[in-house]
């Protein structure tokens, strides 16, 4: 039997022992990761396949529902958390169950198995085909606004804003630098200062200084010179 991968987002310990607990008892799941805060589970999923996640609303650093918002192809969710008052817009983001803590083993399998119905209702996405997506989607002027990876220049950070240059114009999110950085694609993009991130492909000169893209020249930070940065912008 295919097992259905699954991954725990979440910062308490006790919580995501309970939930590994219970995801041991269930012979068709499989856990492959925890995380305590949802960039890193972000950075995760961009390399390696999750079919169910199960996710706590009040994370450092990003929200869970906040997360969930920044996945253009999210998996199956389960929203794991003390706090009721989030269920009506938990489900408007399509989740499969909504769990309040304590909630006991009987509730979990209640909800894995809808997990399990529905996964097995329609071929699973394969992490192969994640990677060759070749856009996301930004919330700008309370519209959710595509932009393609291969029209972006360069990403450059305003406080709690970033404005995306890309080859048709210029787009400002609220969004963290951050949080952005772990939407893209590593293989594509790159940070080289706490303020900038730059399209690997579209840098036309480099030096130990500075990239230039597109005629702008933006300087490599302090932290960010290395062999490894250098090594990535000529292969």
């Amino acid at each position: 039997m295919q097992k259905i991968k699954c991954i725990i987002i979440e910062d308490e310990p006790l919580a995501t022992k309970l939930l590994s607990d219970y995801i041991q008892q269930i012979p068709y799941l499989e856990l492959c990761h925890s995380f305590k805060e949802a960039l890193s589970a972000g950075s995760y999923m961009q390399r390696e396949k999750a079919d169910l996640i199960f996710l706590d609303i009040h994370l450092p650093k990003l929200k869970g529902l906040s997360f969930l918002r920044t996945l253009q192809n999210p998996p199956a969710i389960i929203i794991t958390t003390a706090y009721q008052q989030y269920a009506i817009e938990g489900f408007e983001l399509s989740v499969v169950d909504y769990l309040v803590k304590p909630f006991s083993l009987e509730r979990f399998i209640a909800a894995v198995n809808k997990a399990y119905k529905l996964l097995r209702s329609q071929p699973l996405i394969e992490q192969a085909e994640l990677k060759q997506d070749t856009c996301l989607f930004l919330t700008i002027d309370r519209k959710r606004v595509r932009i393609d990876y291969d029209k972006i220049l360069y990403i450059e950070s305003r406080r709690e804003y970033v404005k995306v240059f890309t080859l048709l114009g210029e787009h400002t999110s609220k969004i963290s630098t951050t949080e952005l950085e772990s939407l893209l694609p590593s293989t594509r993009f790159i940070r080289v200062h706490r303020s900038f991130i730059v399209a690997i492909g579209k840098i036309d000169i480099y030096t130990k200084g500075e990239v230039e893209v597109n005629g702008k020249a933006i300087p490599i930070g302090k932290g960010y010179k290395n062999e490894e940065l250098f090594s990535r912008i000529v292969e």
